[in-house]
């Protein structure tokens, strides 16, 4: 062999690979334009319905014409009512995505009945130990993926007429009484594949049904992570519908806001406006990530940020001037990549306060106490460009980070404050 050779020989799987990755890119294109046929106009949930109806109606037609194809080429003329019964069903079949024009219920309806007569068309030509009788099990799952749950009435009735149809052709066309008379080998084939398709379907039911509660979890998790903390959002699943309340000894909160934005907000107009506080927040989001602090909540163009709660750390309010640092910054810089004159107040206080889950149909995770009310006296109190702190945080702050003293501010329902500003890290 020579090394020419060789590049030459492994080009060979190279192309394979491009043409069976071509090959599956283009049938899965095929199956999304099939899934998207007449479901335009409906509600996303129930889109999703109907597209795994027009695939399994895809199925059907493809499978049903593969049997009538066998049947025909083996050339037996007392074959042909089965061929058909077989092109008949793949026909009708094909025309359900196009019922979803009328009713979403329609095309499931117009499946139902297809396959329901078509089995009994079999029953009667090949026996019950044909195997279609079989397929009647899968009307036991099929309808909660076709009709989904919430439509329980009509399940309900479908689940009953299958089994009542199954019981009739059962004891209607025992092996003597059938139009078409096969041997045993011929038998055990039909048989098997009625087998093969009915533990498919009605797996493939099971596993639609499980992979639905999957993912809804992970949605319904999601959200309440985006929500909640993420230690909180376990202890409710521990133990749900338990109230959620806690103290902390020491903890630190932090207040953000964008000053002058509501003038701003009104020369900007809606889209800018909401474009731009998105970024900021979106901004401050990703500081608070990178720090490790608790993002409480958002009151406009105000940003609420707490340390230490709802999981203790001895370092809360070294974080969180950390955080107050980066959020200055990062609304320094977004003001120059916007060209838009904004600037931030910050207010930051420390010491003991409670947190715990509020309300019922949008609750939302808070913190209260005498430091969260001094965190938004302060903020309130600062100058733009400026994160004022109170006593306790200046004396934490002072060996690591740059303090200036300010003069004693009013703080309402407290009086004479001292308080400090936070310049930077030392």
């Amino acid at each position: 062999m020579t090394i020419v050779d060789r590049p030459k020989r492994r080009a060979l799987p190279t192309l394979a690979v491009g043409w069976f990755k071509a090959a599956f890119d283009g049938i899965r294109s095929f199956i999304r334009r099939i899934s998207n046929i007449g479901i335009k106009g409906y509600p996303p949930d129930i889109q999703r319905r109907l597209k795994i109806v027009n695939v399994f109606s895809a199925l059907v037609v493809v499978t049903t014409c593969i049997y009538a194809a066998q049947l025909w080429a083996s050339g037996v003329k007392e074959m042909l009512p089965a061929v058909y019964i077989n092109l008949g069903v793949a026909l009708i079949v094909a025309l359900v995505p196009l019922m979803h024009r009328y009713n979403e219920i329609a095309g499931g309806l117009l499946l139902v009945i297809a396959e329901f007569s078509a089995l009994i068309g079999f029953t009667a030509f090949f026996g019950r130990m044909g195997g279609a009788p079989l397929q009647y099990v899968i009307a036991a799952a099929a309808p909660f993926v076709i009709f989904e749950a919430r439509r329980f009435r009509i399940i309900i009735a479908i689940v009953w007429l299958a089994l009542i149809l199954h019981l009739f052709v059962w004891f209607s066309f025992p092996m003597e009484a059938a139009k078409f008379r096969v041997d045993e080998k011929t038998i055990n084939s039909l048989y098997v594949q009625a087998a093969v398709t009915t533990f498919g379907l009605i797996a493939a039911c099971v596993y639609y049904a499980f992979s639905l509660f999957e993912r809804a979890k992970a949605e319904t998790e999601t959200v309440l992570r985006n929500v909640l903390p993420d230690s909180v959002v376990e202890r409710l699943k521990e133990a749900p519908g338990e109230t959620i309340a806690d103290g902390f000894s020491e903890a630190s909160v932090l207040f953000a806001d964008i000053t002058g934005f509501v003038g701003m907000a009104r020369g900007l107009g809606p889209e800018k406006t909401v474009a731009l506080l998105n970024h900021l927040v979106i901004a401050f989001d990703e500081i608070a990530d990178h720090h490790g602090v608790e993002k409480i909540k958002t009151i406009g163009d105000a940003y609420m940020v707490a340390s230490g709660v709802p999981v203790p750390r001895k370092d809360h309010v070294e974080a969180l001037a950390a955080t107050a640092l980066d959020i200055v910054t990062a609304v320094k810089r977004i003001s120059i990549e916007e060209n838009i004159p904004i600037s931030v107040r910050v207010g930051m206080a420390s010491g003991p306060m409670m947190a715990g889950i509020i309300g019922k149909n949008k609750f939302s995770y808070d913190v209260w106490g005498d430091p969260v009310n001094l965190a938004s006296r302060l903020e309130q109190s600062s100058n733009p460009g400026f994160i004022a702190i109170c006593p306790t945080c200046a004396g934490a702050l002072q060996s690591t980070f740059v303090l200036e003293p300010r003069d004693d501010i009013e703080i309402k329902g407290v009086g004479q404050q001292t308080s400090w500003y936070l310049l930077a890290r030392k």
